[in-house]
């Protein structure tokens, strides 16, 4: 592309370079600008499939008036990270100062990260040629982490300007798609344009497969603290070779011991099942575990919490180590695909180089605690990596936390102390999605990938304590639930329930607080039985097809206070001739009611003649009439309907199979909607809703249903949370509402496939061996 540039020094060449390098990104930027634009605009014209119209609108609104602001400022930090280091305070953090990190800084990071992982899945080869060819104009000096050639750079500036710009990372998440697709091929090919430029300079002009397999670390200062060093840069190894690319690291954004500033804590425990001898991982088992590792690191009587001794922060010998990982390619499936061994070959491969590298890091202990936490950790990721239940290559990912966790459990012991840290969560909940009654059914290339991605996160990010954790396990949260209803059948089947869960639980709450907010009125019980089974069911198909304060609900919602009031007594003339008036109009409002539930003409005429009749009467009525106060609260809180509904779960919907078989269209003879069994649901202990209501997607159970154990995933659960769908192996699905659910669980007719989860297990298999042999402990 053009003319080779002459130069006169290899410097002035690299800087030539990145300065390309930033230009064509801009360029590529405003083609970018007008892409994110029609997006919008497209998605605006379908609101139906956007799940928040408002906060579509809203972004829309502002990108036509900032997008320009975002694109200068890209520009400008793209430009200033061009400068030395020292030049310009943009980029990742330093770790020279104590200093809290952001949550919103965090979670632009992670972003970022997300981003450049994507564009190595496109680019991979022409990244890394890349870095290599600048690398080897300066041999001398390493690349800097901040330095504009890492497409995480690229990406966090464009992410970081897009919040200065206004928007939230919610608004980002619309724009996201269209984004990373423009950019993975348009930055593939501006850095091949780099590349072919370094080549006809006489650049390396050919970099053999073992030069690419080379991981170079970011500049560093031996000997520092672990909260002052960078990370190695993790090579992205090319796609069309290698098993899977893992981006580039930048500096860390946080620092040990930082805990999960930014982030609720919110945990998913697990609960107790309470009769029939079904059992679970309660929290009373884990906590056993959980003594018996205070009991080994404290040799003191079993305790709740660790001492205040064990909040020490580790030596700064030891986080060095860690935070100077050694590469991880060739055994981690990194490497190319002709030195890739295979996955049974390299489990055992990864367990030497981890036993290795374990016994170098308790050389390195300062105290005994920290030799303990080290052989805990090591013997609990042995357990994970002999669980052949697990397949091969999914268990070398989990093998790869077995540093970053051991980081965490070093700052912070509370990590076995605690079932609900999100890193245990993140590793049981993966375990349990791949801890499956049949392995091979559910080793899906997607689920592995998901993983693949969120342990290379993870890995960039190794210092910020629980808060990557939690971030990534909301989004491997989020990946279930559009991964588990991939097939079209169980899709179908979750959309049409999800709309059926809306529209009977919307008509039984508003039937309720309908009951509520007329029951001391004066009303004929004929209104209110219209009213309870017809009317409520109006307003619900209304709000569900226009929102609440649409101005079409919102007529609906005054036509149940016009008919109230219209059907009271009317001793003054006044109130007749106003109700004369008004009559033709409320007829119309009943009449269009009823047709939008789909009721015929007979139907409709049979309660317009009882209504007609009971308004006669209302004008010859000589009872008490409703107080017009009255009548205006009722209209009141009928405006603001939804903000009244509960939303507990506990009120069982009128499901059946036919019901679903007639709004699908097609045979729903493989799905059972299981309406019975496990006694009453009216009396349900709140322990067993919880549990219901806390299941994680992805899990295995047994299914004790029709005198038959089932194997089954739980793959679904509406929004609402009241209906939840599992599948067999054999492709069966089962429809189960909450109240039901729990009643099964309470009995033990659901139990989940594994009574501890995968660390807890872990840890005991840990212990027993040190119990057995406890010269390992400090050996």
């Amino acid at each position: 592309m053009g003319s080779p540039v002459p130069v006169q020094h290899m410097a002035q060449l690299a800087a030539h370079i990145r300065q390309r390098l930033v230009d064509e990104a801009a360029q590529s930027m405003v083609v970018q600008l007008e892409v994110v634009a029609l997006h919008l605009a497209s998605l605006l014209r379908d609101l139906s499939t956007t799940p928040e119209p408002k906060l579509l609108r809203d972004t829309l609104t502002l990108y036509q008036s900032q997008k320009k602001n975002w694109l200068e400022g890209t520009v400008k930090a793209w430009q200033a990270a061009l400068k030395p280091a020292s030049l310009h305070p943009g980029g990742l953090p330093s770790f020279g100062t104590l200093e809290l990190v952001s949550t919103e800084t965090v979670e632009n990071q992670i972003l970022a990260s997300r981003i450049a992982l994507s564009v190595m899945e496109a680019a991979a080869s022409e990244v890394n040629d890349l870095r290599k060819r600048l690398k080897s104009i300066n041999p001398q000096q390493e690349l800097s982490a901040q330095d504009i050639v890492h497409p995480e750079v690229l990406a966090l500036a464009m992410v970081e300007q897009w919040g200065q710009c206004g928007f939230s990372l919610a608004s980002w998440q619309l724009v996201n798609a269209v984004v990373q697709q423009h950019i993975n091929a348009q930055w593939r090919e501006i850095y091949a344009h780099c590349n072919a430029e370094l080549i006809a300079q006489g650049v390396l002009p050919v970099i053999t497969p073992d030069e690419r397999a080379i991981t170079k670390p970011v500049a560093s200062a031996a000997g520092k603290p672990a909260s002052d060093v960078q990370l190695p840069v993790a090579p992205g190894a090319d796609q069309r070779q290698a098993d899977g690319p893992v981006a580039a690291t930048g500096g860390v954004p946080g620092r040990l011991n930082q805990g999960s500033a930014g982030f609720a804590e919110r945990g998913s425990p697990a609960w107790p099942v309470l009769s029939k001898g079904a059992s679970s991982n309660s929290p009373a088992r884990d906590m056993g575990v959980l003594d018996r590792v205070g009991r080994l690191l404290t040799d003191l009587a079993p305790v709740q919490n660790f001492p205040p001794t064990f909040q020490q922060a580790p030596s700064e010998r030891l986080m060095t180590a860690l935070a100077q990982r050694p590469a991880q390619g060739g055994f981690f499936g990194d490497g190319g695909v002709a030195d890739q061994p295979l996955p049974e070959l390299m489990l055992v491969q990864v367990a030497g180089q981890l036993q290795q590298r374990s016994a170098e890091l308790k050389k390195l202990a300062s105290n005994d605690n920290e030799k303990a936490i080290i052989e805990l950790i090591t013997l609990m990721f042995q357990s994970i990596l002999q669980e052949d239940r697990i397949p091969p290559g999914i268990r070398v990912w989990f093998a790869r936390l077995q540093m970053p966790v051991l980081s965490l459990a070093l700052a912070n012991p509370a990590f076995f102390n605690r079932p609900e840290h999100p890193a245990r969560q993140l590793i049981d909940h993966m375990g349990s999605c791949v801890l499956g009654f049949d392995a091979s059914a559910i080793n899906s290339e997607d689920l592995e990938a998901e993983i693949k991605r969120v342990v290379q996160v993870i890995e960039q990010y190794p210092e910020t304590g629980e808060r990557v954790y939690q971030r990534v396990y909301e989004e491997f949260k989020q990946f279930l639930k559009s991964f588990l209803t991939q097939k079209a059948a169980t899709k179908k089947v979750a959309g049409v329930v999800q709309q059926v869960e809306q529209k009977e639980t919307l008509a039984i709450q508003c039937t309720i607080e309908l009951r509520n907010l007329i029951k001391d009125m004066p009303v004929r019980d004929d209104i209110r039985d219209f009213l309870y089974k017809v009317w409520s069911e109006v307003i619900a198909v209304a709000s569900m097809r226009h929102g609440g304060q649409h101005e079409a609900t919102l007529a609906l919602k005054k036509t149940a206070t016009d008919l109230i009031w219209a059907a009271s007594a009317k001793p003054s003339r006044e109130d007749r001739a106003r109700v004369i008036a008004e009559l033709p109009g409320l007829l119309q409002s009943l009449r269009a009611g009823m047709s939008l539930l789909g009721l015929s003409e007979v139907v409709q005429d049979g309660h317009m003649k009882l209504i007609s009749d009971i308004l006669a009467d209302a004008f010859l009525a000589k009872t008490q009439a409703i107080d017009s106060a009255q009548i205006q609260t009722l209209a009141e809180r009928l405006v603001n309907l939804e903000d009244f509904f509960s939303n507990d779960g506990t009120e069982e919907l009128p499901l059946d199979a036919q019901s679903i078989e007639d709004l699908l269209g097609i045979d729903a003879s493989d799905l059972e909607v299981v309406t019975s069994g496990a006694g009453e649901v009216n009396e349900l202990d709140a322990v067993m809703m919880a549990w219901a209501q806390n299941l994680s997607l992805g899990a295995w159970f047994t299914l004790n249903y029709q005198d038959m154990a089932i194997q089954v995933r739980y793959e679904w659960c509406s929004p609402l949370g009241h209906l939840h769908l599992f599948s067999s192996v054999v492709g069966r699905s089962y429809l189960i509402q909450t109240a039901r659910m729990a009643a099964y669980l309470g009995a033990g007719l659901l139990r989940p496939q594994e009574e501890d989860s995968l660390t807890v297990r872990a840890t005991r298999d840990a212990l027993t061996r040190l119990e057995a042999n406890p010269e390992l402990l400090l050996a």
